[in-house]
């Protein structure tokens, strides 16, 4: 059974950094494709950034430039690093994966989900 567990969130203030984690399990790791997605209260899930099982990353204009996804995959382990936060990155933060994947930054092309992680960006 594949699951993912994400940590890492917490309280920072606008300009600040965080890295968050999702360690995985129940899955061949290196043969699958990452992914990050946040949603804020009231709003839509939204796609963050992806990374490929040969480590090819995408990320939604937002966050270009400011955040790094990266994999290491002898601890099965998906990383985003977020640098430069600002209030509008304030959201729970999930974790997806996807052995087979049509468009990366669908949430319905994802079939499994971390329980999520909030990160919230203070003036």
């Amino acid at each position: 059974q594949v699951q993912l567990v994400e940590s890492g969130g917490g309280l920072v203030q606008a300009g600040g950094s965080l890295r968050l984690s999702c360690a995985a399990s129940g899955l061949t790791f290196s043969n699958w494709y990452m992914a990050w997605f946040r949603q804020a209260p009231g709003k839509e899930r939204d796609f963050v950034a992806a990374i490929t099982w040969s480590a090819s990353t995408y990320y939604s204009h937002s966050v270009k430039g400011r955040f790094t996804i990266s994999r290491d995959n002898a601890k099965n382990t998906v990383y985003l690093q977020m640098n430069s936060l600002k209030p509008d990155d304030t959201a729970v933060y999930y974790c997806a994966a996807a052995r087979f994947l049509g468009v990366y930054y669908e949430v319905r092309d994802y079939p499994f989900w971390g329980q999520g992680t909030q990160v919230t960006v203070s003036l």
